[in-house]
């Protein structure tokens, strides 16, 4: 997801898409394991998609706000 579509949702909402992408990543990671994984690079999308979310919520817990960013 691009940040600034994670900006525009609730700390709740961003947290159930973390919960959401968690699962995701245990399913890709026991796929993998197996053997049944296609497409590996969809673990490193999902990690860092986690990490932004992280990064997102820790943003909005700090009052931090990139409205007026320059991007």
């Amino acid at each position: 997801m691009d940040p600034k579509e994670l900006r525009d949702l609730s700390v709740s909402e961003l947290k159930d898409k973390h919960k959401q992408y968690k699962e995701e990543l245990f399913n890709l990671r026991f796929q993998n394991a197996i053997g049944q994984l296609s497409n590996s690079g969809r673990i490193k999308d999902v990690k860092k998609t986690i990490a932004r979310i992280l990064t997102v919520i820790t943003e909005k817990e700090m009052g931090i706000d990139h409205s007026g960013a320059r991007r």
